[in-house]
């Protein structure tokens, strides 16, 4: 038998609330689309910065990092503070995890600048760093590309270094406040990026960060063709519903 629950025929939305949807949602795609050719122009531009930088190389002196325009070549020379270096974390290189090595550079002046001394790969165990000790002569000169501390893209990806404990100092995606707190003085607020010429450095194969402009372009046009198809099929649609019975 069949129940009467069963034999009622529920109506359908009416037509009004699927065309709200689709206009919701397309709008939503478009600016999805936008958003991601904007970032590909600023990807493209960064690119083009990053390219502009290695056309000479700056004497910093008594210049702010933060003066300088990122990715500018600079040099400077200083003392090494091989005694305390930090260990990024979660840094990638060709699908390996391992870390980049920043080591703290005093200038003649008393300011402090951290160098990004390249890549080093993941030893296996946290409890184990790898050996980053060095003895480089009292006065170098460095030479590197300005730029800026990697950035998390969630917060939970990141840990501050310890403010106690053993050197070098393991940290993920810190800001410098939080590494000048550990280190105890005051750091500038950009690092450098050591050219992969300079001696005292791991591997180094700078890039400008995030993904090339070819891949958001991708990803916008993506977007943009699934508002396209998404309004096809509600035309198609309104029009089996519109179409006069026979």
């Amino acid at each position: 038998m069949i129940s009467p629950q069963s034999s009622v025929v529920r109506p359908a939305a009416p037509a009004w609330v699927l065309t709200v949807l689709v206009a919701a949602l397309a709008i939503a795609f478009v600016a999805l689309g936008r958003w991601q050719w904007r970032r590909a122009e600023a990807s493209a531009a960064q690119r083009e910065a990053f390219a502009r930088g290695a056309d000479a190389v700056q004497v910093l002196g008594s210049a702010r990092l933060a003066d300088v325009a990122r990715f500018r070549r600079i040099s400077m020379s200083g003392r090494y503070r091989p005694e305390r270096q930090f260990l990024l974390d979660n840094r990638t290189h060709g699908g390996s995890a391992g870390y980049e090595v920043l080591t703290p550079l005093e200038l003649a002046d008393g300011r402090t600048v951290l160098i990004d001394r390249g890549w080093v790969a993941f030893t296996g165990s946290r409890a184990r760093l790898p050996d980053i000790a060095f003895g480089p002569p009292a006065l170098v000169t460095v030479v590197g590309r300005v730029s800026e501390l990697p950035s998390a893209g969630l917060a939970y990806g990141r840990a501050p270094p310890a403010l106690e404990g053993d050197w070098p100092r393991l940290t993920s995606y810190p800001r410098m406040p939080e590494l000048a707190a550990a280190f105890g003085r005051a750091l500038e607020q950009r690092i450098v990026l050591l050219d992969a010429a300079q001696p005292y450095g791991y591997l180094r194969e700078w890039q400008p960060p995030g993904l090339p402009p070819e891949r958001h372009r991708a990803y916008a046009i993506q977007w943009w063709l699934f508002a396209a198809v998404l309004v096809a099929i509600w035309a198609m649609m309104r029009a089996r519903r519109t179409r006069p019975k026979p």
